[in-house]
């Protein structure tokens, strides 16, 4: 092989892994900017454990990637909403766990997740009860919601 063509492989491979890395960078940018806008508190798993105990509720765990679009849309279409938010802290502690954390893969591989966002709703022992749908019409997600806490209190 020649010289020429080496530089220009390796020139090929710099410029690659330059575009990969821009490409998550920008999209970690835009989540972490979409999360931030939905006003939405997240409890850490430990501490809402405690709290769901303490309050009888339920924990609402989001499975996420900052670098998702998909998590990004739901959250600029569902956990923006106010109803959305008023629902949640009325019979649930959130907590949003992050892929790129220990914690996070622990929680993926714990739950057998596949992909994101996941939904799921846990008991103040962080056993899943249910997966929830995935959906971005707010008031569908209110009515999920709402219906899960009916259920469990019949």
């Amino acid at each position: 092989m020649s010289k020429k063509i080496i530089k220009k492989f390796l020139a090929f491979i710099i410029v690659m892994l330059a575009a990969w890395y821009l490409f998550f960078e920008v999209q970690s940018y835009l989540g972490r900017q979409a999360m931030e806008a939905t006003g939405l508190k997240s409890t850490e798993l430990t501490a809402a454990l405690v709290q769901a105990k303490k309050e009888k509720k339920f924990i609402l765990a989001e499975m996420s990637a900052i670098w998702c679009s998909t998590c990004r849309k739901l959250d600029q279409k569902v956990f923006s909403d106010e109803k959305v938010k008023q629902a949640i802290a009325k019979d649930y502690i959130f907590t949003r766990m992050e892929y790129e954390t220990k914690e996070g893969k622990s929680f993926m591989k714990k739950h057998a997740i596949k992909g994101f966002p996941t939904l799921l709703i846990l008991d103040d022992e962080a056993n899943k009860i249910l997966q929830l749908p995935l959906t971005f019409d707010a008031e569908l997600f209110i009515d999920y919601l709402n219906d899960f806490v009916e259920m469990r209190s019949q």
